[in-house]
């Protein structure tokens, strides 16, 4: 039997990515009948998510106080996101499609990586106007995903994102149908080939 360990390379992500990450991680939970009483509760996981939300934007007017009130609230978000991850992998380290639904990583099983087989797109729905959402079947030896998007003309890159649900596509025109791929980077190669593309017109 394969014991899956979470991964804790979160912590090396940027702040907005880890932002992005932590309000993942409160969705992939709200509502999992796998974890119905994570370590941390939900309510406080996404009040330092917001806290942290908060300081980094405030952070971005420059200032060495605020500078250290993000950096305070990053490091009290990674131990809290550490706690998670630590309940998550003593309730289904065996069960590789538990694990990977509360929105954490898995780090890979082999010391030598193999090549990363093209991802399978779960979803591509309607958020806000203007915008995409976004879901991408995990993988357990990828790191990240990228994202590519067209509309009428060639393919556009859309961003790195270092999870699978609830990736966000913005700026895009009521009205036009856009198609959207992704491929996989980690593993032996590097990067997978691309997925097959899925269209969805924006509202």
């Amino acid at each position: 039997m394969v014991n899956y360990r979470v991964s804790l390379s979160f912590t090396g992500l940027s702040d907005s990515d880890l932002d992005e990450f932590a309000g993942n991680i409160v969705v992939s939970l709200t509502g999992n009948a796998a974890f119905p009483t994570p370590l941390v509760p939900l309510t406080a996981l996404g009040a330092a998510q917001q806290t942290f939300h908060d300081a980094l934007l405030a952070a971005a007017q420059g200032g060495v106080q605020l500078t250290a009130v993000k950096n305070e609230a990053r490091t009290a978000l990674e131990d809290l996101l550490r706690q998670e991850a630590s309940y998550m992998q003593g309730m289904a380290s065996d069960n590789l499609s538990t694990l990977l639904s509360s929105g954490f990583g898995i780090a890979s099983t082999n010391r030598a990586q193999s090549p990363l087989p093209a991802p399978a797109i779960a979803g591509l729905d309607n958020g806000m106007t203007t915008q995409l959402i976004l879901g991408i079947q995990p993988l357990v030896n990828a790191r990240s995903f990228e994202v590519q998007i067209k509309n009428g003309g060639g393919w556009m890159p859309a961003g790195i994102f270092p999870y699978t649900r609830g990736i966000v596509l913005p700026g895009l025109t009521p009205g036009q149908v856009y198609s959207v791929q992704a491929r996989a980077i980690g593993g032996s190669s590097g990067y997978s080939d691309w997925s097959d593309p899925i269209s969805h017109m924006a509202m």
